[in-house]
């Protein structure tokens, strides 16, 4: 009995090979957050225009949403270490044209936004792909929970961090930080080992060599729709992105017309998501245990709703900042244990040789739906009360939520 339990109760961070990707991951996050948010603030200054800012945001998402799925055939057809080691490598590379940047030369600030967006559409899958050779399958859900934990840790860190080295060095300081983060990435990653899979035999590999990567991305797209799990985890993401989208619009007019907070309350309630989101990220490890990943989805969405109405109708009541910083933090919990749980889903059930453009087609979807949302959010909110827009907002999550406990199926973890 002893022997069943101990494999469970330990820590995916005991592993040397996961906590070297969890550490790179960590490491590589914080510096894109420094440039995330320095390149707006750099655009911003060098044209005197929001739209300079806005623009920043646009390339960085228009190239992932048109090839981002593409890339996952790519990530499936690599090693996913050795991807993770060469993108690393690049990414700290193509950073430095920056350091050229000029208000008379913004085409090189918009083509580095773009590149970067584009090898983080390959990073990222390559990382979650990588997680199931580097953990036991008792220990999956928790190593996605940490995972989670890492991504929120770089946000707390890199946010403040990258307004700070921004003003004390200017782009090129930060330009150089990240480029030295990818520098640091590469050399953990390169440190790890993962469990090699079956080779493949000779008709196997003959039979790679005739595909061609159009058919192996229709191939990955069909699964989405085959597989019914995945096929209604798709809708749900979807739907949840466009609750997302909506939010990250539509809070900024709650904050400082329903609230009066201004811009500083903004900052304030963003950055503390990121509290929420460690907290969410230890929470989801404890659960996953004893959940299964479609009940965490659920409930996790359920919750999110019921926190988000809440929020969105306590203007009458109270304004104080604190209780809404309190609110924030306690949604960051179920929606990153929700993103934990559908992580571990679709690697549960998805074909390993699969994985990499599932994941893809996924967030390129999930993506797509949160960028629709934004340019719907932006004209609701000149339009009509935003109060109600967020109520609908939050009956999303609760749609997801619902839906998740109704339709979904899948093993457990």
């Amino acid at each position: 009995m002893t022997s069943l339990v101990a494999p469970r109760s330990r820590s995916p961070l005991l592993r040397r090979d996961f906590a070297l990707i969890w550490t790179a991951g960590l490491v590589s996050d914080a510096g894109d957050w420094l440039l995330m948010i320095a390149l707006p603030l750099f655009a911003l200054a060098a044209t005197g225009s929001p739209l300079g800012a806005s623009t920043v945001f646009l390339v960085e998402l228009v190239p992932m949403l048109l090839t981002g799925s593409f890339l996952g055939v790519l990530v499936d057809r690599w090693d996913h270490r050795r991807t993770m080691i060469a993108v690393a490598c690049l990414q700290g590379v193509l950073l430095l044209p920056l350091l050229a940047a000029s208000a008379d030369r913004m085409w090189i600030v918009y083509g580095v936004a773009a590149v970067e967006s584009l090898l983080g559409a390959v990073m990222n899958p390559a990382r979650r792909a990588l997680v199931p050779r580097l953990v036991e399958a008792p220990e999956l859900g928790r190593a996605n929970g940490l995972i989670a934990v890492s991504d929120n840790l770089a946000r707390l860190i890199g946010s403040p961090l990258g307004g700070l080295a921004f003003a004390v060095w200017g782009l090129p300081g930060v330009v150089l930080v990240d480029a030295a983060s990818f520098v640091v990435t590469a050399g953990l990653v390169a440190l790890s080992r993962a469990r090699v899979s079956a080779p493949a035999s000779a008709a196997d590999r003959a039979t790679d060599a005739e595909r061609r990567l159009l058919r192996e991305w229709r191939e990955g797209l069909a699964l989405l729709w085959r597989n019914g799990t995945l096929r209604t985890l798709s809708v749900i993401a979807a739907l949840g992105s466009v609750a997302q989208g909506l939010f990250v619009v539509l809070v900024l007019v709650y904050v400082t017309h329903d609230l009066g907070a201004g811009g500083t309350g903004v900052g304030v309630l963003r950055g503390v998501q990121a509290i929420g989101g460690v907290l969410g990220g230890l929470t989801a490890g404890v659960l996953i245990r004893r959940l299964s990943p479609r009940l965490l989805i659920g409930v996790g969405y359920l919750v999110f709703g019921a926190l988000s109405l809440l929020t969105w109708n306590l203007a009458p009541v109270t304004t104080a900042l604190a209780v809404y910083a309190g609110l924030f933090i306690a949604m960051g919990i179920p929606a990153v244990a929700t993103e934990a749980g559908e992580i571990t889903l679709v690697q549960t059930v998805t074909p390993a040789p699969a994985l990499g453009r599932v994941i893809a087609a996924v967030t390129t979807l999930s993506t797509g739906a949160q960028g629709i949302s934004l340019l719907l959010g932006g004209v609701l909110a000149g339009l009509v009360p935003v109060v109600p827009v967020l109520d609908a907002q939050a009956s999303l999550y609760l749609v997801c939520g619902a839906s998740a406990l109704v339709f979904l199926r899948g093993p457990r973890t």
